[in-house]
């Protein structure tokens, strides 16, 4: 029984440590940087924009097995937020903007990652 027991322990084992290889090969394979812009506006205050930085050489990362875009949007308080379609292209613009500000105060971070493997080392 204890013969059992330790064969089904390193197999256990063994087959944890391939996931874990195979996680970090993935993760390796898929890295990237990000750029951000934040801003933060006062109850009633207008609208607001900011442009993300678009890093040289480097694409926006999809967010794994998909085609969309890897972004975040981090807001507190009470006001719309997205990434302007008219003002983003995806390839060399990306430009975030909020609403009125509704809250006491308000504040944002546009986020995006990029892929900037192809780039010359």
């Amino acid at each position: 029984m204890k013969r059992w027991l330790c064969m089904v322990l390193i197999a256990i084992g063994l087959w944890s440590f391939s996931e874990a290889a195979q996680a970090q090969s993935l993760s390796e394979s898929t890295a990237t940087t990000e750029q951000s812009c934040s801003f933060g506006m006062a109850k009633g205050e207008a609208s607001q924009s900011c442009h993300v930085p678009f890093p040289t050489g480097c694409l926006v990362a999809n967010v794994p097995d998909t085609d969309k875009p890897w972004t975040t949007i981090s807001k507190g308080g009470k006001t719309f937020c997205r990434f302007d379609d008219k003002a983003t292209d995806w390839k060399t613009k990306i430009t975030g903007s909020c609403g009125r500000c509704k809250s006491d105060h308000c504040s944002v971070q546009f986020i995006v990652r990029y892929d900037c493997s192809q780039q010359a080392h």
